[in-house]
């Protein structure tokens, strides 16, 4: 089996990028964006003008490929897998509407969010509306266990916005509520991303892909806000430190507030009081604080896990490209630079 240190090695000859692992798909993305922009056409001209900057600036298609390449897996291929992966990232797309909309951000990747363009009525109703055009689809299709998982991810996914909302002590956030939550929040949808792949393709293998998708959410969530300390705006289309700015605790400050000295949580805790935002000497100190108390290296190990489980999951699985581009994601997921 190829492990993600084999992988990572071989990222070190060659990049990785997105497109070098969506070789086993041909157009198939570009058949995505076409069922996308079929199932968002509306006859209101508001909805339409936000639906089209949404898709100008469209993200890496990264659930949809998982969606693609899962039911590529065994060599047979459904065409309803073209429409269940624009479902897909229809819901991953609200899910970053109405977030940007929480959080009141003003950027995602790098461009103005709908919410700085136009408001934040609009951006939550825009969420509402792709979620809605999304389960209407689901109904076209009419496979009922697709309509499940969904459901199922949405849910999930709210539970685990509502969880990070009220999490009133963010310096009480333990390792086990931060699984809980990037468990919600981002492996729940690439968990069904991937199992909506194999139920029109090779449903023998549901569990281990849902198992796959679940693993890689993980690594993927917490290779993310590594980022947030070790990435650079240009890379990420966000300030470094922007997690601390808004005051959310992740896995590298849940380690380093578990070794921190009296001194240093004094300086944490001092971050993560007031009303006002935290200045960039705050915010380098505490970044410090997390590097020094090992909180990157914990991280970073903990990604490594999870990315192991994900390929411990393909294990049985028909070998073939699709298999391998899936080896090939968690190697990505946890080596990207933005």
């Amino acid at each position: 089996m190829t492990t993600t240190s084999d992988a990572t090695a071989g990222s070190l000859v060659e990049p990785l990028t997105l497109e070098s692992l969506q070789g086993p798909l041909g157009d198939g993305l570009d058949q995505v964006m076409d069922e996308i922009r079929r199932i968002v056409v509306s006859d209101f001209g508001m909805v339409d003008e936000v639906n089209e900057y949404l898709l100008m600036v469209r993200g890496k298609l990264f659930r949809p490929t998982l969606t693609l390449l899962a039911n590529h897996v065994g060599g047979r291929p459904d065409r309803r897998a073209v429409t269940l992966a624009a479902i897909v990232e229809l819901v991953h797309l609200a899910t970053l509407v109405h977030d940007d909309a929480v959080d009141h951000s003003v950027l995602r990747r790098g461009q103005p969010t709908v919410n700085a363009l136009w408001t934040h009525q609009v951006a939550i109703i825009m969420g509402d509306y792709l979620y809605s055009r999304a389960v209407i689809e689901l109904a076209h299709l009419g496979i009922m266990d697709a309509v499940r998982i969904m459901g199922q991810a949405a849910n999930q996914m709210s539970v685990g916005e509502m969880r990070q909302l009220t999490s009133y002590d963010a310096l009480d956030f333990s390792e086990d509520d931060y699984d809980r939550l990037i468990a919600s929040k981002t492996a729940s949808l690439m968990a069904a991303a991937c199992e909506l792949g194999a139920v029109v393709g090779v449903p023998e293998f549901r569990a281990p892909l849902r198992r796959f998708g679940h693993n890689l959410g993980m690594a993927f969530q917490v290779a993310d806000d590594l980022l947030d300390y070790t990435g650079t705006a240009a890379e990420t289309g966000k300030p470094t430190g922007h997690d601390l700015r808004e005051r959310k605790v992740t896995l590298p400050l849940v380690w380093a507030i578990r070794n921190a000295t009296p001194a240093e949580m004094s300086e944490i805790r001092g971050l993560f009081s007031g009303e006002a935002e935290p200045d960039e000497e705050q915010i380098a100190r505490v970044m410090a604080i997390v590097e020094e108390r090992d909180g990157l290296g914990y991280a970073r190990r903990r990604a490594a896990e999870f990315a192991e489980a994900a390929e411990e999951s393909l294990m049985g699985l028909t070998d073939g490209e699709a298999r391998r581009s899936l080896l090939t994601c968690v190697a990505y997921a946890t080596r990207r630079s933005r």
